[in-house]
This record gives structure tokens, C-alpha cells and sequence, in this order.
């Protein structure tokens, strides 16, 4: 997988992350709120693509996977804390855990298919 499906995939796995907690929350299913919401975790993916420079070889687990995962998350609550959203201990780990098992999750489980193809 090259590129744009990559991107396609961590944008997805932002937005699902955002959808499961704004619903389990109940919380307004607007348009604006989820964009909201999604905003500061996209620039932080955004940020993440960029510092790893993903597109070169977005399916490695290290160190782009966990580069990507990593920098979305930091960014992600430091815009949230200086736009006057949340940033509670409780999300911050919820978000971490989360956002590790969809960003870096597909990139494990395609490196290990990837590895079983071959063998």
C-alpha cells in the first residue's frame, strides 16, 4: 500500500476514533461538533505525515506507524488544550490507546500478512 490509500486508512482511523467518542458520550451528532472534535487529531496526523515524511514508506511500523501515532496525539491535545477543549488524563490515555491500535495497528497487521504472503 502506497501513499494515498495510507492516508486514506489514518484519516479513517481519526475519524472512527472521533465518531466511538463523541457517541459514547452522547453527544450532539452534528456536523460542526464532530468537525470540532476531529480538527486538532487531523492537523496532528497531518503534522505526524509530515515530520515522518510518511508518503516515502507509509506502511512501516517504526518509524513512521509509531511517529504518525505519536505526533497525532501530542498535537491533537495541544490544540484541544489552547482551543479550549479537553484534555483530560482520562481521554489523554483513552486517545493514546486508541489512535496506537488504529494507527499503528494497520501497519502491524499489513507488515505481518506482507510477511506470510512471502513465506
Amino acid at each position: 500500500m502506497r501513499g494515498w490509500g495510507a492516508g486514506v486508512l489514518d484519516v479513517v482511523g481519526v475519524l472512527v476514533f472521533v465518531g466511538i467518542g463523541r457517541a459514547s458520550h452522547e453527544e450532539a451528532l452534528s456536523l460542526a461538533g464532530f468537525a470540532g472534535t476531529a480538527w486538532p487529531f487531523l492537523v496532528g496526523l497531518g503534522v505526524g505525515w509530515g515530520v515522518t515524511r510518511a508518503w516515502r514508506e507509509p506502511e512501516r511500523v517504526w518509524p513512521v506507524g509509531v511517529g504518525v501515532w505519536v505526533l497525532t496525539v501530542a498535537c491533537g491535545m495541544v490544540l484541544r488544550a489552547v482551543s479550549g477543549q479537553g484534555t483530560a488524563v482520562a481521554f489523554v490515555v483513552v486517545a493514546t490507546v486508541f489512535l496506537g491500535v488504529l494507527l499503528v495497528g494497520w501497519r502491524a497487521l499489513n507488515k505481518r500478512l506482507t510477511w506470510v504472503r512471502g513465506h
